[in-house]
């Protein structure tokens, strides 16, 4: 089984840019800017956009605390020491 959402980047082509993966139906892309990822978004469907407008809205919020949960683990991991 798949995780709910995957972290993904593409840093030779698209150094700036940061995606998080939704692997769930209805599966989806965010694509953002690494530095601004909460306003600067576009979203990328695989599956059929939902036609309810709050479905979408908390599709993305759910990204975005996967996204920041994400990076605060792993600055807790580097704070360990576990980079080295």
């Amino acid at each position: 089984m798949l995780p709910k959402f995957l972290l993904a980047d593409n840093s030779l082509e698209m150094p700036d840019m940061i995606y998080v993966v939704h692997n769930e139906n209805p599966r989806f892309i965010v694509e953002s800017d690494i530095e601004d990822f909460w306003t600067n978004q576009e979203i990328h469907w695989i599956d059929e956009a939902p036609a309810d407008e709050e479905v979408i809205n908390q599709l993305l919020e759910e990204a975005e605390d996967f996204l920041e949960s994400e990076l605060e683990n792993q600055d807790e991991y580097f704070e360990d020491g576990e980079d080295e």
